[in-house]
Protein backbone atom coordinates (compact mmCIF):
# COMPACT_ATOMS: atom_id res chain seq x y z
CA UNK A 1 0.00 0.00 0.00
CA UNK A 2 1.98 3.19 -0.91
CA UNK A 3 -0.26 5.60 1.38
CA UNK A 4 0.87 3.34 4.27
CA UNK A 5 4.40 3.33 3.27
CA UNK A 6 4.56 6.35 2.92
CA UNK A 7 3.42 7.12 6.49
CA UNK A 8 5.53 4.67 8.39
CA UNK A 9 8.86 6.29 6.31
CA UNK A 10 7.71 9.76 7.69
CA UNK A 11 8.91 8.63 11.47
CA UNK A 12 12.04 6.43 9.87
CA UNK A 13 12.90 9.56 8.28
CA UNK A 14 12.64 12.04 11.24
CA UNK A 15 15.20 9.58 13.17
CA UNK A 16 17.80 9.61 10.83
CA UNK A 17 20.97 10.81 12.45
CA UNK A 18 22.15 12.37 9.59
CA UNK A 19 18.65 14.23 9.09
CA UNK A 20 18.49 15.17 12.64
CA UNK A 21 22.00 16.39 12.64
CA UNK A 22 21.38 18.52 9.15
CA UNK A 23 17.99 20.26 11.35
CA UNK A 24 20.47 21.23 14.30
CA UNK A 25 22.91 23.05 12.02
CA UNK A 26 20.60 24.18 10.25
CA UNK A 27 19.39 26.09 12.78
CA UNK A 28 21.98 26.27 16.27
CA UNK A 29 24.77 26.81 13.68
CA UNK A 30 23.69 30.56 12.55
CA UNK A 31 23.36 30.86 16.24
CA UNK A 32 26.14 29.30 17.20
CA UNK A 33 28.28 32.05 14.84
CA UNK A 34 26.37 34.87 15.71
CA UNK A 35 26.96 34.25 19.42
CA UNK A 36 31.01 33.93 18.41
CA UNK A 37 30.96 37.35 16.29
CA UNK A 38 29.08 38.78 19.28
CA UNK A 39 32.03 37.43 21.72
CA UNK A 40 35.27 38.66 18.89
CA UNK A 41 33.34 41.84 18.70
CA UNK A 42 32.94 42.25 22.43
CA UNK A 43 36.59 41.25 23.13
CA UNK A 44 38.09 43.85 20.53
CA UNK A 45 35.95 46.40 21.95
CA UNK A 46 37.15 46.06 25.38
CA UNK A 47 40.83 45.96 24.26
CA UNK A 48 40.44 49.06 22.54
CA UNK A 49 38.26 50.82 25.81
CA UNK A 50 41.43 49.80 27.69
CA UNK A 51 44.40 50.02 25.11
CA UNK A 52 46.26 53.21 26.00
CA UNK A 53 47.51 55.69 23.19
CA UNK A 54 51.00 56.39 23.06
CA UNK A 55 51.51 60.82 22.86
CA UNK A 56 47.87 60.66 24.87
CA UNK A 57 48.47 59.04 28.61
CA UNK A 58 52.36 58.39 27.75
CA UNK A 59 55.41 58.77 25.71
CA UNK A 60 58.49 56.47 25.00
CA UNK A 61 61.83 57.67 25.90
CA UNK A 62 64.34 57.92 23.44
CA UNK A 63 66.65 57.75 26.34
CA UNK A 64 65.48 54.93 28.26
CA UNK A 65 66.34 55.00 32.30
CA UNK A 66 68.53 51.62 32.96
CA UNK A 67 66.54 50.56 36.05
CA UNK A 68 64.85 47.33 35.98
CA UNK A 69 61.46 46.37 33.60
CA UNK A 70 59.49 45.98 36.93
CA UNK A 71 59.64 49.46 37.89
CA UNK A 72 58.64 53.36 38.98
CA UNK A 73 61.11 56.09 38.86
CA UNK A 74 60.07 58.88 40.09
CA UNK A 75 61.79 62.75 39.23
CA UNK A 76 61.81 65.06 41.65
CA UNK A 77 63.70 68.01 43.10
CA UNK A 78 63.52 69.17 46.79
CA UNK A 79 62.86 73.17 45.28
CA UNK A 80 59.32 71.79 43.90
CA UNK A 81 56.45 72.72 45.41
CA UNK A 82 54.40 69.97 43.69
CA UNK A 83 57.11 66.77 43.98
CA UNK A 84 56.13 67.99 47.63
CA UNK A 85 52.54 67.41 47.10
CA UNK A 86 52.36 64.66 45.16
CA UNK A 87 55.27 63.07 47.66
CA UNK A 88 52.35 63.88 50.53
CA UNK A 89 49.47 62.92 49.17
CA UNK A 90 50.32 60.65 46.53
CA UNK A 91 53.52 58.40 46.13
CA UNK A 92 53.13 56.18 48.79
CA UNK A 93 49.52 55.84 48.19
CA UNK A 94 49.90 55.06 44.27
CA UNK A 95 52.68 52.68 44.72
CA UNK A 96 50.36 50.43 47.26
CA UNK A 97 48.27 49.84 44.31
CA UNK A 98 51.33 48.41 42.52
CA UNK A 99 52.01 44.75 43.75
CA UNK A 100 55.87 43.95 43.74
CA UNK A 101 56.74 47.12 41.75
CA UNK A 102 60.15 48.60 42.46
CA UNK A 103 60.15 52.40 43.96
CA UNK A 104 62.91 54.07 42.25
CA UNK A 105 63.69 57.93 43.20
CA UNK A 106 65.62 60.03 40.95
CA UNK A 107 66.93 63.49 42.25
CA UNK A 108 66.81 65.98 39.89
CA UNK A 109 70.61 68.48 40.69
CA UNK A 110 70.22 71.23 38.23
CA UNK A 111 66.78 72.41 39.98
CA UNK A 112 67.32 74.83 42.55
CA UNK A 113 70.41 76.45 43.98
CA UNK A 114 71.19 73.74 46.95
CA UNK A 115 70.39 70.86 44.12
CA UNK A 116 73.88 68.73 43.78
CA UNK A 117 74.00 69.27 47.85
CA UNK A 118 70.60 67.88 47.91
CA UNK A 119 71.76 65.17 45.43
CA UNK A 120 74.52 64.33 47.61
CA UNK A 121 72.30 64.34 50.74
CA UNK A 122 69.72 61.91 49.25
CA UNK A 123 72.48 59.53 47.68
CA UNK A 124 74.22 59.03 50.59
CA UNK A 125 70.79 58.30 52.80
CA UNK A 126 69.45 55.61 50.05
CA UNK A 127 72.40 53.89 50.24
CA UNK A 128 72.02 53.83 53.96
CA UNK A 129 68.61 52.68 53.80
CA UNK A 130 69.60 49.81 50.95
CA UNK A 131 71.73 48.64 53.19
CA UNK A 132 70.02 48.42 56.15
CA UNK A 133 66.90 46.74 53.63
CA UNK A 134 64.73 49.85 54.35
CA UNK A 135 61.92 50.86 52.18
CA UNK A 136 62.28 54.23 51.05
CA UNK A 137 58.58 54.48 51.17
CA UNK A 138 58.04 54.02 54.56
CA UNK A 139 58.56 56.38 57.70
CA UNK A 140 61.67 54.95 58.85
CA UNK A 141 63.58 55.52 55.85
CA UNK A 142 66.33 58.10 56.46
CA UNK A 143 65.69 59.31 52.51
CA UNK A 144 62.54 60.20 53.28
CA UNK A 145 63.25 61.52 56.98
CA UNK A 146 65.72 64.03 55.21
CA UNK A 147 63.72 64.82 52.28
CA UNK A 148 60.76 65.73 54.44
CA UNK A 149 62.34 67.82 56.40
CA UNK A 150 63.74 69.61 53.72
CA UNK A 151 60.64 69.60 52.25
CA UNK A 152 58.94 71.25 55.02
CA UNK A 153 61.77 74.24 55.66
CA UNK A 154 61.60 75.02 51.85
CA UNK A 155 58.12 75.15 50.82
CA UNK A 156 55.95 75.23 54.43
CA UNK A 157 58.62 77.97 56.21
CA UNK A 158 60.10 79.52 52.58
CA UNK A 159 63.18 78.88 53.76
CA UNK A 160 66.02 79.72 51.08
CA UNK A 161 68.91 78.57 53.11
CA UNK A 162 70.40 82.41 52.97
CA UNK A 163 69.39 82.17 48.76
CA UNK A 164 71.44 78.85 48.77
CA UNK A 165 74.90 79.65 50.28
CA UNK A 166 73.99 78.11 53.81
CA UNK A 167 75.06 74.47 53.11
CA UNK A 168 76.01 73.36 56.40
CA UNK A 169 72.47 74.42 57.42
CA UNK A 170 70.80 72.53 54.50
CA UNK A 171 73.01 69.45 55.38
CA UNK A 172 72.48 69.89 59.15
CA UNK A 173 68.95 69.84 58.99
CA UNK A 174 68.48 66.66 56.95
CA UNK A 175 70.69 65.11 59.00
CA UNK A 176 69.14 66.02 62.17
CA UNK A 177 65.84 64.57 60.77
CA UNK A 178 67.58 61.45 59.18
CA UNK A 179 69.13 60.75 63.11
CA UNK A 180 72.68 60.38 60.95
CA UNK A 181 76.06 61.77 61.98
CA UNK A 182 78.14 64.21 59.97
CA UNK A 183 80.75 60.78 59.89
CA UNK A 184 78.84 58.00 58.59
CA UNK A 185 77.14 60.73 56.16
CA UNK A 186 80.49 61.40 54.65
CA UNK A 187 80.91 57.70 55.05
CA UNK A 188 77.83 57.23 53.43
CA UNK A 189 78.58 59.34 50.44
CA UNK A 190 82.06 58.03 49.63
CA UNK A 191 79.97 54.34 48.81
CA UNK A 192 80.65 53.15 45.76
CA UNK A 193 76.49 52.93 45.56
CA UNK A 194 76.17 56.57 46.41
CA UNK A 195 78.11 56.99 43.51
CA UNK A 196 76.30 54.87 41.37
CA UNK A 197 73.55 56.67 42.26
CA UNK A 198 74.63 60.17 41.45
CA UNK A 199 75.58 58.79 38.15
CA UNK A 200 72.18 57.67 37.29
CA UNK A 201 70.29 60.77 38.24
CA UNK A 202 72.38 62.51 35.50
CA UNK A 203 69.44 60.61 33.47
CA UNK A 204 66.74 63.14 35.20
CA UNK A 205 67.29 66.29 33.18
CA UNK A 206 66.63 64.34 29.97
CA UNK A 207 63.23 63.79 31.50
CA UNK A 208 61.91 66.68 33.66
CA UNK A 209 63.37 68.87 29.98
CA UNK A 210 60.69 66.93 28.51
CA UNK A 211 57.60 67.11 31.20
CA UNK A 212 58.66 69.14 34.36
CA UNK A 213 58.90 67.68 37.53
CA UNK A 214 57.70 65.51 39.15
CA UNK A 215 57.58 63.11 36.54
CA UNK A 216 56.88 59.11 36.71
CA UNK A 217 58.76 56.58 34.19
CA UNK A 218 57.93 53.30 33.76
CA UNK A 219 59.86 50.20 33.13
CA UNK A 220 62.63 52.82 32.64
CA UNK A 221 61.27 53.55 29.01
CA UNK A 222 57.26 54.97 29.27
CA UNK A 223 57.01 58.45 31.07
CA UNK A 224 53.59 59.06 32.03
CA UNK A 225 51.30 62.17 30.94
CA UNK A 226 50.14 63.14 34.51
CA UNK A 227 47.46 65.28 33.05
CA UNK A 228 45.80 62.27 31.48
CA UNK A 229 45.21 60.70 35.09
CA UNK A 230 42.10 62.17 37.15
CA UNK A 231 42.76 59.85 40.35
CA UNK A 232 44.93 57.91 41.71
CA UNK A 233 43.12 54.39 40.92
CA UNK A 234 43.38 56.17 36.95
CA UNK A 235 47.10 56.47 37.60
CA UNK A 236 47.88 53.24 38.91
CA UNK A 237 46.05 51.21 35.77
CA UNK A 238 47.94 53.82 33.22
CA UNK A 239 51.19 52.12 35.26
CA UNK A 240 49.97 48.95 35.41
CA UNK A 241 49.22 48.53 31.74
CA UNK A 242 52.19 49.95 30.29
CA UNK A 243 54.60 47.31 32.98
CA UNK A 244 52.66 44.45 31.25
CA UNK A 245 53.79 45.55 27.53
Amino acid sequence: MPTASLIEAKPSLFKSSKISKFISLAIIGPLKMKLVKMLILSAFFALNLSALTEGVEYQTLVKPLNVPKNSVVKVFSYDCPHCYKFDRTITKKLMSKLEDVKFIPYHLSTKGKLGETASKIFAALISIDEANGTDLLSDESKFKQAKFAIYKARHDEKDDFSDGKDKEKFINLALKAAHVSKDDYEKALNSERAKELLDAWFASYDVASISGVPAFVVSGKYLINLSAASSIDEMAKIIQELLDK
